[in-house]
C-alpha cells in the first residue's frame, strides 16, 4: 500500500446506528474461476482430475491477483515500506510493490478487491511482516475478521509490534468471541500504546462489554479515558461518539444527546453520524433544543 501506519482503525462504532457495526457489508473475499488455456473452460475429464485442475487454477488465480492500474509502479510505496522488500529479487520486489499500492488505492472503495491485492502480494512474499500486515488490514477492510486475525498475528510473531492489538481484539468480537477481545484489552503491551491506539482499544473492550450484556462496565471502561481532550483528533471523535451511544444503550438519554452534540463539536471530517443521532434522540424526547 502507499503508505503502511498501523493497521487502520477498528470500525466497530465508527459511526454506525448502534455503535457496534462491523464495516460495510462486503461479500467474502474469493478467487476468481479461470479459464483454459485457448479462453475456455477446462474440459471435465472425470473426477479423478476435476479436482486437481481446479484447485490449480484456484491456487493461480489467487496468485495473479486483480488487474494493476497501468500508472501503479510501485515506487509510490512509503521508502520504510519499500525497504522491507529489497530482500526479494527485483522484479519480484517490484509486483509485490505493486500489488501493495494498488490495494491501498481500493481499500476503502471496494476492500474485497483490495484483499485480493494483498493476497497476490502474500503468495510471492509470506515471510515479509509488511505484507502480512496489508493482508491482514484488507481483510479486516473486507470483513474475513478469521483472516484478518490470523495475517495480523503472523505479522506481530514477525515484527513484534503492539499496533495491532485493538484490531485483533475486534476481530474477536466480531468472531463472537468477546471474552478474548477483552482478554487482549488487558495485555500489558497496551499501556505502551499511542494514544489514539489506546482509544480504539477502549472502544473495543467497551464494546465487548456490551456484547456480553454489561452496558454500566461499558460506561465505567469509556469513563476512564480522556473523554474531554481538548484535541480534534478522530481517536477523541470515536471515543465520545461510542460513550454517547452506550449511554443511549443505558437508557441516558439526556446524557446521550449532550456527548453526541460534544461529539458532533470535535467531528470536523463528519466522521460519525453524531449530528443525526442528536437530532433522532431530539425528536424522541419531542422539546425542540431551544427548549433545553
Amino acid at each position: 500500500m502507499p503508505k503502511q501506519p498501523p493497521p487502520a482503525a477498528p470500525r466497530r462504532g465508527s459511526g454506525g446506528r448502534s455503535g457496534d457495526g462491523r464495516g460495510r457489508g462486503r461479500p467474502a473475499a474469493s478467487a476468481r474461476g479461470g479459464q483454459g488455456r485457448e479462453g475456455r473452460a477446462p474440459e471435465r475429464r472425470g473426477p479423478e482430475r476435476r479436482g486437481p485442475e481446479r484447485a490449480r487454477t484456484v491456487e493461480q488465480s489467487v496468485y495473479d491477483g486483480p488487474p494493476i492500474p497501468e500508472e501503479v509502479t510501485g515506487r509510490e510505496l512509503d521508502r520504510t515500506v519499500a525497504a522491507q522488500l529489497r530482500g526479494l529479487p527485483e522484479k519480484l520486489a517490484a509486483r509485490v510493490a505493486r500489488h501493495l499500492v494498488a490495494a491501498g488505492l481500493v481499500l476503502d472503495s471496494d476492500p474485497r478487491t483490495a484483499y485480493r491485492h494483498t493476497l497476490a502480494a502474500r503468495a510471492r512474499a509470506a515471510r515479509i511482516a509488511v505484507v502480512r500486515e496489508a493482508c491482514g488490514e484488507a481483510a479486516y477492510a473486507a470483513e474475513e475478521y478469521a483472516e484478518a486475525l490470523s495475517e495480523l498475528k503472523a505479522a506481530r510473531r514477525m515484527n513484534g509490534s503492539k499496533d495491532y492489538l485493538a484490531v485483533m481484539a475486534d476481530c474477536e468480537r466480531a468472531l463472537g468471541r468477546p471474552e478474548r477481545a477483552l482478554a487482549m484489552a488487558r495485555n500489558p503491551s497496551v499501556a505502551d500504546l499511542s494514544p489514539s491506539l489506546k482509544a480504539e482499544m477502549t472502544i473495543v473492550e467497551a464494546g465487548a462489554r456490551r456484547d456480553l450484556g454489561e452496558v454500566d462496565a461499558a460506561l465505567r471502561t469509556l469513563e476512564n479515558a480522556p473523554l474531554r481532550s481538548q484535541s480534534r483528533e478522530d481517536w477523541v471523535v470515536r471515543l465520545r461518539y461510542a460513550y454517547a451511544d452506550s449511554l443511549l444503550a443505558a437508557g441516558r438519554t439526556e446524557d446521550a444527546l449532550e456527548w453526541f452534540h460534544r461529539t458532533v463539536a470535535v467531528d470536523a471530517e463528519e466522521i460519525t453520524d453524531a449530528a443525526d443521532r442528536a437530532a433522532e434522540v431530539e425528536r424522541g424526547l419531542g422539546t425542540p433544543p431551544a427548549a433545553r
